[in-house]
C-alpha cells in the first residue's frame, strides 16, 4: 500500500514544478472567493453578501477551468482555450454589471462595498487569467488594457466622477497586471524546467552515441585491414591453386592467422570496451550528478586494487549513478570506498527514494546478498559481474527518503595484505 505522499514522491521533478504552477493558479480562485465573496458577509447584509459570494465563487470557478486549461495548452496536450477565454470575459462582464446594478438599486451606503470589492476585484483575476491563453506581449498588453478600459467604461451609470474611473481603471490596469506578469512567469519557470529535463535527456543520449560511435571506430580499425589482407590473400590461393602451386596452402595458412588474430583483437576491444575502471567511472559519475544539479561526494582510494575488482566496481557505480538520475529525485549522493576485513566495500546512497508499490525499477532493489538472478539488466547484472569476482551486493532502503547500495569484494591475499599494511 503506498504511503501518504507516495504520489508526490513518485513524481518526476518537472512534473512536481507543474503540479505546483497548477494548483497556484486554482489558489488565486480561492483567494478571490476568500478576498471578495467571504468578505462581503462583514460589509453588507446576509441577502446581498450571499447574492455577491454566489457570483464570485462561479466567476473563481471559471477562472479555475481556464487557467487549467490553458496550462495544458501551453504544454501542447490541448488546442488553445480560446471559448474558455471568451466564457470567462463574459461571465466577468455578468458579474461586474450585476454588481452595478445592485450598487444603484440596492440599499443606500453599499456602493463601496458592492461596486468597489467586487466590480474591480473580478475584472482584475479575469485579466491575470486570461493571458495565459495568449501568446504575445502585445496579446497580453492588450487583454490588460482591454479590461481596464472596460473597468473605466462601467463607471458611467454609477454617475462616479471622471478622476475615480481613472482612477479604478488604473487600479485594475495595475493589478490585472501584476497578476498576468505573475502567471506569465509561473509558465516560463515551467517551460524552462521541461527543458533542462529535456537537455539532460539528450545529453545522456548523446554520450550513449558518442561511446557507440567510438566502438564502431575501434572495431572498424582492427578489422577493416585484416579482412582486406584475407581477402587478398583468399584470391591469391585461388589463383595458386588453380595452377596447382604449393604455395596456395602457405597463404591459406597466412589466411588462418590473420583470422585468428582478427578474432583476438576483436575480444579485445570488446573486452575494453566492456570493461570500466573504477578511477574512471568515480570521477564520471561525479561530472554528472554535478550537471544534474545533484550534489555528488566521493570518498576512498583506489589505487593498487586489481583490475577485475575494479571493472565489478566500476560498473556498481556507472548502474547506481543511472538509477539515481532515471529513477529518483535526489539532492545528495555519497559514495564510499574503504578496506574493511580483506573486502573492498563500495557504498552509494542517495537521498531520492521513490515509493514503490511492488513493480518497476526500485522493485528491483530489493536486498538482496549474493549473486543470484539468471540474465537480465540493472542490479541483477550487477549481481552477475559481483559474483565472477565472488563479491556481494546489496540493496535496499536505509532510512526515511534515503536508498543504499552496498557492493562488497573480496581482495586476493597479497593486495589484502599491502592494503592492511597500508591502513596501519
Amino acid at each position: 500500500m503506498r504511503r501518504p505522499g507516495g504520489w508526490w514522491r513518485t513524481k518526476s521533478t518537472p512534473e512536481k514544478v507543474e503540479t505546483y504552477t497548477r494548483w497556484s493558479f486554482h489558489f488565486f480562485g480561492v483567494i478571490e472567493v476568500f478576498a471578495l465573496g467571504v468578505s462581503a458577509y462583514g460589509r453588507t447584509g446576509a441577502g446581498l453578501a450571499t447574492l455577491l459570494c454566489l457570483l464570485v465563487t462561479a466567476h473563481a470557478a471559471v477562472c479555475m477551468l481556464v487557467s487549467s486549461r490553458a496550462l495544458d495548452w501551453t504544454r501542447g496536450r490541448r488546442p488553445q482555450p480560446v471559448r474558455l477565454m471568451w466564457t470567462l470575459a463574459v461571465v466577468s462582464a455578468v458579474v461586474s454589471i450585476t454588481a452595478v446594478v445592485i450598487a444603484e438599486r440596492g440599499p443606500a451606503g453599499e456602493v463601496e462595498t458592492a461596486a468597489g470589492s467586487v466590480y474591480g476585484g473580478v475584472l482584475c483575476f479575469a485579466a491575470g487569467i486570461i493571458t495565459l491563453g495568449v501568446s504575445g506581449r502585445r496579446r497580453m498588453v492588450a487583454v490588460v488594457g482591454g479590461f481596464a478600459v472596460g473597468a473605466g467604461l462601467l463607471t458611467f451609470p454609477l454617475e462616479m466622477p471622471v478622476l475615480a474611473s481613472v482612477v479604478l481603471a488604473g487600479l485594475v490596469m495595475l493589478t490585472g497586471g501584476f497578476l498576468a506578469v505573475t502567471s506569465i512567469f509561473s509558465l516560463w519557470l515551467l517551460n524552462a524546467v521541461y527543458a533542462l529535463d529535456d537537455a539532460r535527456e539528450t545529453r545522456a543520449r548523446l554520450a550513449v552515441a558518442e561511446e557507440r560511435l567510438r566502438f564502431g571506430r575501434d572495431l572498424h580499425d582492427v578489422m577493416g585491414r585484416n579482412l582486406a589482407v584475407i581477402a587478398l590473400k583468399s584470391e591469391l590461393a585461388v589463383q595458386l591453386s588453380r595452377r596447382g602451386r604449393p604455395e596456395a596452402v602457405e597463404q591459406m595458412i597466412e589466411v588462418q592467422r590473420i583470422a585468428q588474430e582478427s578474432q583476438r583483437e576483436v575480444r579485445d576491444v570488446v573486452r575494453g570496451y566492456r570493461e570500466a575502471a573504477l578511477e574512471v567511472e568515480l570521477a564520471g559519475a561525479r561530472g554528472v550528478l554535478t550537471a544534474a544539479g545533484i550534489t555528488a561526494k566521493v570518498t576512498g582510494e583506489t589505487a593498487g586494487l586489481p583490475a577485475e575488482v575494479q571493472s565489478a566496481l566500476g560498473w556498481v557505480v556507472r548502474e547506481a549513478t543511472t538509477n539515481v538520475l532515471r529513477h529518483g529525485d535526489a539532492k545528495k549522493v555519497a559514495v564510499t570506498v574503504r578496506m574493511s576485513g580483506g573486502r573492498v566495500v563500495l557504498t552509494v546512497e542517495n537521498d531520492g527514494v521513490a515509493e514503490t508499490t511492488g513493480s518497476g525499477p526500485s522493485a528491483d532493489a530489493t536486498r538482496t546478498t549474493g549473486s543470484g538472478g539468471s540474465g537480465g539488466s540493472g542490479l541483477t547484472g550487477l549481481r552477475e559481474r559481483l559474483s565472477a569476482v565472488d563479491g556481494t551486493l546489496e540493496a535496499g532502503p536505509a532510512g526515511r527518503g534515503v536508498f543504499r547500495l552496498t557492493a562488497a569484494v573480496p581482495l586476493p591475499d597479497a593486495t589484502a595484505g599491502a592494503a592492511l599494511e597500508v591502513a596501519s
